[in-house]
Order: structure tokens, then C-alpha cells, then sequence
């Protein structure tokens, strides 16, 4: 994997990065993603990224967003439950593999373990991140 000549970033976080996009890629795998799908989004990462639902994905990848489409709500997941990190390994793993085929109970899932590490920290919740979770909840 290359990131664009500005990108800028520690080896952990490149290290980080490969294993969201490793992630990403299993599941577009387990999905039937088309492979026309996967190829333009690496064709656009090596050529600077320019498509609003990509960037608009990358910029509020830890908060949500009530405006993101697939691309936005797969990024969250994978940066949340890629294998690099050392919390919940083994609860993250299995919510990890329940991805393509319960893709939206995930999503909540991992919505409210965000939203609980924010409470728990005595921090402000970002209002996209409430309004996000309630997207998420509203029948």
C-alpha cells in the first residue's frame, strides 16, 4: 500500500492504515464486493483522493456521520476493530468477523462502545456523534 506523496504519517500509523485497509479488503471479499470496487479506491489512494464520500469517510472516521454513505460506515468499523489494537482483542475479533453479514448491528455495536469510552472519560460527546448514533437507532 502507498499513500499519496503529501501523506504524512508515523509507522505506527502506517501500520494502522494497512491493517483498516487489510480489514476492508477481507470483508469486500466476504461481501462480493465487485473487484472493479476495490481497484478504483486504490487507484484513487495512490493518486490523492478526491471523491467527498471518501474524504467526508477519512475526516469524521472516529466521531460518524449522519452524512456518510457505505464508504464512511465501513471505515468506522475497520478503524475500530482492526487487529493492531490492544483493547477487547477477543470481543473485537468476533464482531469483526459478524461484519458482512451483520454489517448494521455491528455498526451499533460499535457505535455505543465509542459513545461509552467518551462518557467514561468524562468528555463532551460530540454532537455528530450523538446525532450519528441516533440515525443508527431510529426506526
Amino acid at each position: 500500500m502507498s499513500l499519496p506523496a503529501w501523506a504524512q504519517a508515523s509507522p505506527q500509523r502506517r501500520a494502522h492504515i494497512e491493517r483498516v485497509v487489510a480489514l476492508l479488503n477481507s470483508w469486500a471479499d466476504a461481501m462480493h464486493v465487485a473487484v472493479n470496487e476495490p481497484a478504483a479506491a486504490d487507484r484513487a489512494a495512490a493518486t490523492g483522493e478526491r471523491d467527498p464520500g471518501v474524504l467526508a469517510a477519512v475526516r469524521h472516521h472516529t466521531l460518524g456521520s449522519v452524512e456518510w454513505d457505505d464508504v464512511g460506515r465501513m471505515l468506522y468499523l475497520a478503524d475500530f476493530l482492526e487487529p493492531g489494537r490492544d483493547f477487547a482483542a477477543a470481543e473485537r475479533a468476533d464482531l469483526a468477523q459478524r461484519v458482512p453479514t451483520e454489517r448494521d448491528a455491528v455498526l451499533r455495536e460499535v457505535a455505543r462502545r465509542r459513545l461509552e469510552w467518551v462518557l467514561r472519560s468524562g468528555w463532551p460527546v460530540p454532537q455528530q456523534s450523538v446525532d450519528f448514533w441516533n440515525q443508527l437507532v431510529r426506526p
